[in-house]
């Protein structure tokens, strides 16, 4: 079968179509929107349903698929809802709310697919969907280029995937996820057709989560309206790491994969967390905060941890939606953090780093007793240490800026600890997936690029005009100018519909943060 015996999560995937339709058959823009807010708020519940009426009388449900189906019912109720008012008195909002709704059916659909096939198809149809969305200001120049390279990335990273299905279908002779993963757990080694699969999948995957150096097409989408942001970092760039639990059996056997997944993941973690502390529009430092969460999530897959990655998404599919339909409350914040950082000193930076190994060591710590404990009796696999230590290293602002406020603060760090394994848990719960333990050399790789990062941004928040600040800035600043030969070649090859590579070369279009917002 393609899909389980549970047919009410089916209904949210169903309703957002049938809303697309009836949008495009309605003429007034304000019944539009009523009927796109009812869907937006009916077609969650189905999901709730589920898990109210289903889960209690065990019955076989698909938790994973569920929790994406909510999450997502979620983000799309406010959206739809923010964009009522954002657009009120724009033109083509036939247009918007039926490509909304559509993504909104494809995501839903991709989430619940318990068939490798349709999960492809209902990936490409959230990005064909999304299209209309990111060219709705059709007359802006830049908005073109920039859905054209997202494009472009789109069917690049899909061909790898009909590349994969070919190889996966001709070697075990199925594509539903259920039996991929039977076939897989304990397989002592796959063949060659196998592991080709899975390089392909993990390219695709980087390609569709705007991972360097295809990262730009999702820094300079600020030309579509801001709610069309927000549905795109909340959650269809989410897909990617989704996709990569769904075949966790296949990556986790293919050490090649893995390799790929963390290196790409932590460099795109490490450059974009850098150059995010060189921008000023806070849309765009939130496009490479995206970014930089995105490489973190494929490193966790790389990794073998399936639990924190379904964690980390959702955590950051919320935070980013509350973060963009919020921008304006950012600013002030920013404005805040500028001051603080103005005031420091270059004896700061030394501070900083010991109080991140302090507050490093002393989460370690508290995971290894646990761990211990754990190990005892209870099923629940704790944090791997080095998940513990880069957890340490985000924790260091809970301790304080003081000597007096170090035992508090280490109260803190524990509670955040604490609550972290109490969720991961959760996570591990929902799941059933087969253990992959990456190569220890991938664990220290991903260990030594977070602890970099850390004494990097300490010194350079500590020291803003100092020399490594000097040394560093103009080429962050740009991107190691990796988008601006991406672009060059892609318009070069295939021009974007209405502006030619030479006209977009010319009109200066920003490379790497975009000149204006729309509203």
């Amino acid at each position: 079968m393609i899909v389980d015996a549970t047919v009410l999560p089916w209904a949210s995937p169903l309703l957002y179509v049938a809303g697309a339709l009836a949008a495009l058959a309605i003429a007034d823009d304000a019944r539009r929107w009523r009927l796109a807010g009812r869907i937006a708020a009916v077609a969650p519940l189905a999901a709730l349903a589920t898990a109210l009426f289903e889960v209690p009388q065990g019955a076989r449900v698909d938790m994973i698929g569920l929790a994406m189906v909510l999450l997502v019912g979620l983000i799309g109720w406010v959206i739809v809802r923010y964009s009522a008012r954002y657009l009120a008195g724009e033109r083509g909002q036939r247009r918007y709310v039926a490509a909304t709704l559509l993504t909104l059916a494809a995501v839903c659909t991709v989430a619940l697919s318990q068939h490798l096939g349709l999960l492809v198809a209902a990936w490409i149809a959230s990005s064909l969907a999304l299209h209309p969305l990111l060219t709705f200001f059709r007359e802006r120049p830049q908005a073109l280029v920039v859905a054209h390279k997202k494009f472009i990335a789109s069917r690049l990273a899909e061909l790898c995937l009909l590349g994969a299905l070919a190889l996966i279908h001709a070697a075990l002779g199925t594509l539903a996820l259920p039996a991929i993963t039977n076939a897989l757990v304990g397989a002592a080694g796959l063949p060659v057709g196998l592991q080709a699969a899975a390089l392909l999948v993990a390219l695709a995957v980087i390609l569709k989560s705007a991972q360097l150096p295809v990262h730009g097409w999702l820094i300079q989408v600020m030309e579509a309206p801001t709610p069309v942001s927000a549905l795109l970092h909340a959650g269809i760039v989410n897909l990617g790491g989704f996709v990569l639990i769904r075949l966790a059996a296949l990556i986790g056997a293919v050490p090649a994969a893995q390799t790929l997944l963390v290196v790409v993941g932590s460099l795109t973690a490490v450059l974009a967390g850098l150059i995010m502390m060189t921008r000023i529009s806070i849309k765009v430092r939130l496009a490479w905060s995206t970014c930089a969460q995105m490489g973190f999530m494929l490193m966790e897959c790389g990794l073998g941890l399936y639990e924190l990655a379904l964690l980390h998404l959702v955590a950051h599919s919320l935070y980013k939606a509350h973060a963009f339909l919020g921008a304006g409350g950012r600013v002030a914040d920013y404005r805040q953090g500028l001051l603080g950082e103005r005031t420091a000193d270059r004896r700061s930076a030394g501070r900083r780093i010991g109080a991140g190994m302090l507050a490093a060591v002393f989460t370690v710590t508290v995971v290894g007793v646990l761990a211990a404990a754990w190990s005892a009796g209870l099923q629940v696999t704790p944090l791997p240490w080095i998940v513990s230590l880069i957890l340490g290293l985000g924790l260091t602002p809970l301790l304080g800026a003081t000597l007096r406020e170090l035992p508090r603060g280490l109260l803190r760090v524990a509670a955040v600890v604490l609550a972290y394994l109490a969720w991961h848990a959760v996570a591990g719960s929902l799941m059933t997936l087969p253990a992959a333990p990456p190569p220890t050399a991938l664990a220290l790789w991903a260990a030594a690029c977070f602890v970099a990062l850390y004494g990097v941004q300490t010194v350079l928040r500590s020291a803003p005009q100092g020399r490594l600040a000097r040394t560093l800035h103009a080429p962050i600043h740009a991107g190691l100018h990796l988008d601006e030969r991406f672009q060059r070649l892609t318009l070069r090859i295939w021009p974007a519909p209405r502006v030619t590579a030479n006209a977009a070369l010319r009109s200066r279009i920003p490379i790497t943060e975009p000149s204006g917002e729309h509203r």
